[in-house]
């Protein structure tokens, strides 16, 4: 298997803001087709992990590849959804805007394309709104829209220039259940579909448990990289936190309690639901 081969690989990874390491000789390999989770307390550089994949910043040591190639900014090679916010209610970019930035987004400001270009366009643009369901919102403000069809039209922006990797930092915060479920089945019906490969930080590893291949847990310059049932135990936490962890599979679902580890920055225990 050649570099070109994966979607990530990352060897010796290290990332440093002076005397603080985020994380240090992280190696990762991402195959196609494949759902990383990345999970760990704020602070612990899941959305810097992003960023360096997105060449938005630069490893203090190691290297990092995507399909084969040297990581830059703006590469076509990957899709991003970010965080779900509410936007303005009087926001009139509409549903195909909103996708057609991910289409020609460093073209932003010119609109002499021409007409062969107009037309692959609003067909990029199409296919990655059907991907999701979303034909209806094309037209649709994107400040009208519910906080499920917003983030559902942030996945067709991803994937409108057909990425080989799929990067989510925390799609699913501040969604419903029945919106987080929907957006999820989105993401893994893409990497199924396409074989696209996807990481995924979130603080919560339930709602995608059934889709999750490999989890990438970050906790204060520690981490470890493993199948769910590999990194998702007590001994394994309470090694990364230096701290009694307890982990409990309840009806198909784990439970983690201990203190410090509440994931959203309170001093209490903590569950994965």
């Amino acid at each position: 298997m050649t570099a070109a081969d994966v979607a990530v690989d990352l060897l010796g990874g290290r990332l440093a803001f002076g005397d603080r390491v985020l994380w240090d000789q992280l190696d990762l390999t991402v195959q196609p087709g494949e759902f990383i989770a990345v999970l760990g307390p704020n602070g612990t550089g899941k959305t810097s992990l992003l960023k360096v994949l997105l060449g938005e910043l630069p490893l203090s040591a190691g290297t990092v590849t995507i399909a084969g190639r040297p990581v830059t900014k703006g590469s076509n090679l990957i899709g991003y959804v970010p965080q779900h916010r509410a936007v303005d209610r009087g926001l009139t970019l509409r549903g195909s805007d909103l996708v057609g930035l991910g289409v020609d987004g460093h073209r932003w400001g010119m609109t002499s394309l021409r007409p062969a270009q107009r037309t692959q366009r609003r067909a990029a643009v199409h296919a990655a709104l059907q991907q999701v369901n979303a034909d209806r919102l094309a037209g649709v403000p994107v400040g009208v829209m519910s906080g499920g069809e917003l983030q559902r039209v942030r996945i067709a922006q991803a994937l409108a220039t057909d990425p080989v990797l799929l990067l989510c930092d925390e799609p699913l915060l501040n969604l419903d259940p029945a919106n987080a479920r929907l957006v999820s089945e989105l993401i893994d019906r893409r990497r199924r579909d396409a074989d696209t490969a996807v990481l995924f930080v979130t603080h919560e590893v339930n709602p995608v448990l059934p889709y999750v291949d490999r989890v990438l847990y970050l906790v204060d310059g520690r981490f470890r990289v493993g199948t769910v049932d590999e990194v998702m135990t007590s001994d394994t936490l309470s090694e990364l936190y230096r701290a009694d962890i307890q982990v409990v599979k309840v009806h198909g679902r784990y439970v983690v309690v201990g203190a410090h580890i509440d994931h959203s920055g309170h001093t209490s225990g903590h569950s994965h639901e």
